[in-house]
């Protein structure tokens, strides 16, 4: 397919894709004249490239676990490396958990508030 449509089928821009190509994240072959063609398992890395990048990792880390998770390819620093990443992302996931509960706290108190007439600002001190 043309990166045109990989674009389509993913969501991402041609521009991110030749990034993607630029930091040795996804392949293409040429063709005669130039244009860029790519394999259907080029729409599953590209969304995976997507989700390595939302979970925080680096285009340089992407690169390094990418033979990990294409072929399965692992040496035991990489397995390390990968489980460390997952660590990291788990602590992530509990922050985020608590600021929603902080939040979802908030909420609640300011509803409360507006049912029973009582505002969240502190009353002016003249």
């Amino acid at each position: 397919m043309r990166i045109g449509e990989l674009a389509a089928r993913t969501g991402v821009s041609v521009r991110a894709l030749r990034y993607y190509e630029e930091q040795q994240l996804l392949t293409s072959e040429r063709s005669p004249s130039g244009q860029r063609h790519y394999r259907e398992s080029a729409v599953d890395q590209v969304e995976l490239v997507q989700q390595l990048y939302a979970a925080g990792l680096s285009s340089r880390t992407i690169v390094e676990l990418m033979p990990c998770v294409i072929d399965g390819n692992a040496t035991e620093e990489l397995l390390e490396r990968l489980a460390a990443e997952r660590d990291r992302i788990d602590e992530r996931i509990t922050d985020l958990s608590r600021a929603r509960n902080r939040l979802d706290s908030v909420v609640s108190a300011a509803t409360d508030n507006m049912l029973t007439g009582r505002s969240c600002r502190p009353e002016a001190t003249p």
